[in-house]
Formats: C-alpha cells, sequence, structure tokens
C-alpha cells in the first residue's frame, strides 16, 4: 500500500487531482449520462495484483492477469475516506458502500490503467455513498500489467502494481 507520505507526493506531482470534470471532452463511452451531478470526488491510492496465468485460448502461452485492486480513498483534504477494493466496492469510512458494473472503458495515456465507467448497484448502508449513480475513474497512473516475464516458470506468480486514480462518484438530478 502506498504510505501517506508517497500520497503526498502523487498528489503533489498529480497537479490537476480535483480539476473539475468536464464530461464533454471525456471519451463519449466513459462520459456519464445526463440527468447525474458529482456528489463526491476522490483520489485512491493502491495497488493491483496481477498473477502469472496460462492464456485460456492459447495453450502453453501465459499472460499477466488481472487479480485485485485494493486502494485508499482520500480527500481534497488528504484525508482518508474509505476504501475501494475487488468487487468493484467502494466503502466509505461511514460504513456505507457501492458496488457496480463496469459500462466501459477508455485507453489513458501509455503505461496507465484504462478510463473507466460503472454503473452503481444501490448503496448499502446510508452515508456518502447512498445515492450513487455512477462512477468514473479519471486521471489514471501507474496499474497496469508487470513487463516481468511471465511464462511456465513464473505460473502462479503474484506482483502488486502501484497506481492511482480519480474516483468521481455521481447522483441522480
Amino acid at each position: 500500500m502506498i504510505k501517506p507520505v508517497a500520497f503526498a507526493v502523487l498528489l503533489a506531482t498529480a497537479g490537476a487531482t480535483f480539476a473539475a470534470v468536464d464530461n464533454a471532452s471525456l471519451p463519449e463511452p466513459v462520459r456519464v449520462p445526463a440527468g447525474n451531478s458529482i456528489k463526491l470526488e476522490t483520489v485512491g491510492t493502491g495497488e493491483i495484483t496481477y498473477e502469472c496465468r496460462e492464456k485460456k485460448d492459447a495453450a502453453g502461452a501465459f499472460e499477466w492477469a488481472f487479480v485485485a485492486p485494493v486502494a485508499t480513498l482520500w480527500d481534497m483534504q488528504q484525508k482518508n475516506i474509505g476504501k475501494y477494493y475487488g468487487g468493484p466496492t467502494w466503502e466509505s469510512a461511514d460504513g456505507s458502500k457501492v458496488t457496480g458494473k463496469q459500462v466501459a472503458v477508455a485507453p489513458a495515456s501509455a503505461g496507465n490503467i484504462p478510463l473507466q465507467l460503472v454503473k452503481a448497484d444501490p448503496a448499502m448502508g446510508s452515508g456518502a455513498m447512498t445515492g450513487v449513480t455512477y462512477i468514473q475513474r479519471l486521471e489514471t497512473k501507474g496499474g497496469v500489467a508487470p513487463s516481468a516475464a511471465c511464462n511456465a516458470a513464473a505460473k502462479g506468480s503474484k506482483q502488486q502494481v502501484a497506481y492511482q486514480a480519480k474516483y468521481v462518484f455521481y447522483k441522480q438530478n
């Protein structure tokens, strides 16, 4: 996990981490539908775990396969306000949480995981995640599959890759 000092460095180097979201300027697949407005903006810092596995459709070939993410969610004041983990699940420090289904992805710059749009399921619990309709993953940094060799000798090995992303939570107007 990225330590708080490392987070401060990431946030400082991110520059526009909390810049206003202009959906019209985003790739069309990850735009939030009209009728929704921003409820909450966070920065997630953490790691994505990959495992070296044999490809399903190519016997004898191997690839780094996504296993799960884990990240801490921070607000604009660099306060820990929750966590993000496999599911996908975003859980607020107040105990409310939301899961969802990926609607679309769009390429990010080289070396960074894709941008993403998730349609939220109804929140569990009452709090910050109540009423969330969509979640965008924007301004991604890192998180792509390892560059280390993935072959028969490495089969089953796991690697964690640091990443950062802006998570924007929307509510229906």
